[in-house]
C-alpha cells in the first residue's frame, strides 16, 4: 500500500530543487527518498543532555526537503510555530517561509539551535523572530503574541508543537513532577497558546497540533507522552467543532518515530541506536527520508504546509487528523489520510 501520493496531497511536490532560497543556488546532496540512498539502523548511539541541542547530534535530522518546490501558497500569512528551534518544528519554519510565510518560532532555551533555524529560514526569504520561553507559562505565551503581533502585526497560523518525553519502563517509576511536566507542556500548553492567538485569528485561519501515533496505539514506555497525544487528538477534534462557526480551522498531524533531538536526548545508547528499527515501512516519505519507516522531520512539515494553506483549500471546521507516515505494525496499517 503506498503512502499518500505527493502529488495529490501537496499539489505541487515535485522532484527538483526550490525556486526559493540560497541552497538552490547551489547544487546539494539530495534527500532520502525514492532513488535516493537512505541511512538505516543502527544508528550513532550518542546520547543529549535534555532538552537536546540539534547543533550537537552526530546524525542531523533532515529539515530542508530539498526537493519540495514553494509556490507561493502561504504568502503574506504569519505562522508561529512553538518548539521551532529544532526537528519537525524547524523543518515547519523552513517550508513555510518556502511557501512565502514569515514566521515567529519560539523555543525553551537551544539559544544556538533557534538561531539557526531563523538563518535557515531567512535563507529562504523569510523573516524570522525567535523568542525563548516555557509554554506552561500563560504569561509567556500572551507577551509572545504581543511581540509577535508587534512585529508582524497580524497572526494567521498557529502550529502547536513544544513537546516533553522521557522513557519510563514502568509506571511506578511516574513521578508526580513528571507527570506534572509532560501534561504542563503537551497538553495545557496548547491550551496556553490557542487561548492568547485566538482573538487575532480571523476566518480562514488555521491551527495546526502535533499529535502522534503513540496517541493512537499508545507506547509501552512512553505512558504519560501518549497520553498527552491522544489527548492532543482529542483537543483537535473538540476544538474544530467549537471554531467551525468562525470559520477557523483546526488539524493534527500525528507523525511515526521521527528522528529529533528529542529521541537522543531520552534514550540510553543502545537504544538509540535502534530507533526505528521495529517499524516496517511499506513506502518512501514523499520528502526527507525514512530509516526503516523513521522518517525526518521534513515530511510532517510538508502536512503541517498542507493545512496551513488558505481556506478555500480546505473544508469548514475540519478536526482532522492526518499521519505523517505509512506504517504496519502486527497487522495494523497507519497511513496518510483525511
Amino acid at each position: 500500500m503506498p503512502l499518500c501520493s505527493a502529488n495529490s496531497l501537496f499539489g505541487r511536490c515535485r522532484m527538483q530543487a526550490p525556486a526559493r532560497g540560497a541552497h538552490a543556488k547551489t547544487k546539494a546532496k539530495a534527500a532520502p527518498g525514492p532513488g535516493h540512498a537512505e541511512p538505516a539502523p543502527p544508528l550513532p548511539s550518542q546520547t543529549l543532555a535534555k532538552p537536546g541541542v540539534q547543533a550537537d547530534m552526530q546524525l542531523q535530522p533532515l529539515s530542508l526537503a530539498r526537493d519540495y518546490r514553494g509556490s507561493g501558497k502561504l504568502e503574506g500569512k504569519i505562522a508561529i510555530i512553538t518548539g521551532g528551534d529544532s526537528g519537525i518544528g524547524r523543518a515547519v519554519a523552513i517550508l513555510f517561509a518556502r511557501e512565502g510565510a514569515q514566521v515567529a518560532i519560539a523555543y525553551l532555551n537551544e539559544d544556538e539551535d533557534a538561531k539557526e533555524t531563523c538563518r535557515l529560514v531567512e535563507a529562504e526569504g523569510g523573516a524570522c523572530l525567535s523568542i525563548s520561553g516555557d509554554v506552561q507559562d500563560t504569561a509567556f505565551c500572551e507577551g509572545l503574541v504581543a511581540k509577535v503581533l508587534a512585529k508582524f502585526g497580524a497572526i494567521h497560523v498557529l502550529v502547536n508543537n513544544a513537546a516533553f518525553q522521557e522513557h519510563a519502563e514502568r509506571i511506578e517509576d511516574l513521578t508526580e513532577q513528571r507527570l506534572e511536566e509532560t501534561f504542563k507542556t503537551n497538553v495545557v500548553g496548547y491550551f496556553h497558546m490557542v487561548k492568547a492567538v485566538l482573538p487575532h485569528l480571523g476566518e480562514g485561519d488555521c491551527i495546526i497540533n502535533t499529535g502522534s501515533v503513540t496517541g493512537l496505539r499508545g507506547s509501552k514506555n512512553l505512558l504519560d507522552y501518549s497520553a498527552t497525544k491522544g489527548a492532543i487528538h482529542a483537543f483537535t477534534k473538540a476544538l474544530a467543532s467549537n471554531l467551525a462557526e468562525r470559520n477557523i480551522r483546526v488539524n493534527a498531524v500525528a507523525p511515526g518515530p521521527v528522528w529529533t533531538p528529542l529521541n537522543p536526548a531520552d534514550k540510553k545508547s543502545g537504544d538509540v541506536a535502534e530507533f526505528g528499527a521495529n517499524t516496517d515501512m511499506q513506502a518512501t516519505c514523499p520528502a526527507g527520508g525514512n530509516l526503516a519507516g523513521l522518517c525526518f522531520p521534513g515530511v510532517s512539515s510538508l502536512l503541517q504546509l498542507h493545512h496551513g494553506r488558505g481556506a478555500s483549500h480546505h473544508r469548514k471546521g475540519s478536526g482532522r487528523l492526518i499521519f505523517a507516515m505509512h506504517t504496519k505494525t502486527r497487522g495494523r496499517e497507519y497511513s496518510c489520510g483525511g
